[in-house]
């Protein structure tokens, strides 16, 4: 598995590209490196929540970054701070991921060694007579 550190926005998606149209605004639909688990875009989507223009990515499809802007002068801009954005949340989400394995890894050595509730077990058994 890739490490997600390496997640980073790598083109406009070409089948939406930004176009002038008569609304104030323009679309824009940023492609990422690779398609991220669910709970990295719902992390993203709580760090980019209250930012203007919104920024959102669809949980399911995982892939695409979709925002607006009102002046197309600001996209290199927007583009700035949403790429700050996908750093802090792979920095967030290795940090959830780090802290999720070391749990698991504590609750697993508390069970398995021999002061565990798997060890006190296996001792327990050990001493077990079966012959009368």
């Amino acid at each position: 598995m890739q490490d997600i550190s390496d997640i980073k926005i790598v083109a406009i998606d070409e089948k939406r590209p930004p176009k002038v149209r008569k609304e104030p605004y323009i679309d824009l639909f940023f492609k990422l490196s690779r398609q991220v688990p669910e709970d990295w875009c719902d992390e993203f989507n709580r760090l980019t929540g209250k930012m203007e223009p919104t920024i959102k990515i669809n949980k399911k499809e995982g892939l695409f970054i979709e925002t607006y802007v009102r002046d197309m002068h600001l996209i290199q801009e927007h583009l700035d701070k949403i790429r700050q954005k996908i750093t802090d949340c792979n920095e967030r989400y290795s940090t959830s991921i780090r802290e999720r394995e070391m749990a698991e890894a504590a609750k697993t050595a508390a069970l398995l060694g021999d002061g565990g509730k798997q060890g006190v077990l296996n001792q327990i058994i050990a001493t077990l007579k079966f012959d009368d």
